[in-house]
């Protein structure tokens, strides 16, 4: 078993995460935020130091790198992948990891003076590392394993190969990528640049997980206009277009929401909503990992406009939907080796592989649909986009060794 170790990588991840790189979707640049260019800059000076070749970062803060083949005989060109942003959806300014060492299987108490706490009772999946150690928030941030625990695991796995000469492998590519949480991370992406036959982007959760198939997304606008008139003398005049939203929100299932649904069930998501009596905006997001449904789903949307517009008699309500990204499992299908040799990877290092559908997207769907197929494997974190985000640190040296394996065994596939 190859050792990994574990102090280094503890202290790489928590210099990575201890800098902000929160996205914005409000932001036109790529990157959206300026502080974004701190964490890139910082990993095209390490890539560099380790000695990897090729390390260029372009001017929308997009980082590539290559590790050079050292065998004699032609090997597909293979990488991996990360985004360096965290989420909007939750501060990621002045991020204090605790490490948590053998846990116990108990509550983890965050913030004593806020009374946050991280229990199994309510995060099952806690108990399934009773006795390792655990990275947390202080309940304050998020943590950011989404996704600087791959970055993390990718470069420890660079580091390690280059440290073992022995280990055989074809040309390897690394690219590190901004804006992914905003759904922009593969918007500028050079393909061709890159260079890599296929690739692996390091974004899923738990350890095992190995996912080629994501949601079918698309956002949403929905419209509202009413009028706005003196309360006093309002009869027969005013239009509440805060009222109407509540019955546009009312007439889609209600069953079909994020907290009602799994596994390939698809939903509608009402994630923001800004009103008052003359305009109310509804923004959705639609997923659904089935194409026909998905469509359906955008039709439903418009029907609903539509029918409470002919109640209404008038055109009050519009809907501007935008498709975002796509399912990646057609692009996969044709080339399931590369799904086949992740699973054997794990399989080889004792662990079980996970093989399910992502509820969400990644790097990797867009890659797909550019040319570059793109399955995705754990990287060990849990409870993304929030507070109660942890990673432990097994999780995280099994990810360095699966990208190791994955190359040794693609180069033995070639011989």
């Amino acid at each position: 078993m190859m050792p990994i170790d574990k102090e280094k990588l503890i202290k790489r991840f928590v210099s990575y995460v201890t800098i902000d790189t929160e996205s914005d979707p409000e932001s036109n640049t790529t990157p959206s935020t300026e502080k974004q260019w701190v964490l890139a800059h910082k990993l095209v000076e390490e890539l560099k130091e380790m000695g990897m070749s090729n390390v260029t970062i372009d001017d929308n803060a997009y980082i590539m790198a290559t590790l050079p083949s050292n065998v004699d005989y032609d090997v597909p060109a293979i990488g991996f992948i990360s985004h360096f942003d965290t989420t909007p959806d939750f501060t990621g300014k002045d991020v204090k990891p605790q490490i948590i060492e053998n846990y116990d299987g108990k509550d983890i108490i965050l913030n004593a003076e806020e009374d946050i706490v991280l229990s199994p009772a309510y995060f099952e999946d806690l108990l399934q590392y009773k006795g390792q150690t655990i990275i947390t928030t202080d309940g304050t941030t998020l943590l950011g394993a989404d996704d600087k625990a791959g970055i993390t695991e990718i470069m420890e796995a660079m580091k390690y190969l280059l440290a073992h000469p022995e280990i055989e492998h074809g040309d390897i590519k690394v690219g590190f990528t901004p804006d992914e949480e905003i759904g922009r991370g593969a918007h500028k992406f050079d393909v061709e640049k890159f260079g890599a036959e296929w690739a692996y982007t390091m974004d899923g959760s738990q350890i095992g997980e190995l996912e080629y198939e994501n949601f079918n997304a698309a956002g949403a606008v929905v419209t509202i206009k009413g009028k706005i008139v003196h309360p006093g003398y309002a009869k027969g005049k005013m239009v509440n277009s805060m009222y109407i939203a509540q019955d546009y929100i009312n007439s889609l299932p209600r069953l079909e929401t994020p907290e009602h649904t799994s596994d390939r069930e698809g939903f509608f998501h009402l994630y923001q909503m800004n009103g008052k009596v003359e305009e109310t905006k509804l923004q959705y997001i639609i997923r659904d990992h089935d194409k026909e449904h998905f469509e359906a789903r955008k039709a439903i949307m418009q029907q609903v406009a539509n029918d409470l517009n002919e109640q209404l008699e008038q055109i009050a309500i519009t809907v501007d939907v935008k498709d975002q990204y796509f399912n990646m499992r057609e692009h996969i299908e044709p080339v399931m080796h590369i799904v086949d040799i992740a699973k054997e990877a794990m399989e080889t290092l004792g662990i079980q592989p996970l093989i399910k559908p992502i509820r969400g997207g990644t790097d990797g769907s867009q890659l797909s649909f550019m040319g570059l197929p793109c399955p995705n494997i754990f990287a060990g974190g849990h409870n993304f986009h929030g507070r109660y985000e942890y990673v432990p640190v097994e999780s995280m040296m099994k990810a360095v060794q699966v990208i190791v394996t994955v190359a040794e065994l693609t180069a033995k596939r070639y011989i």
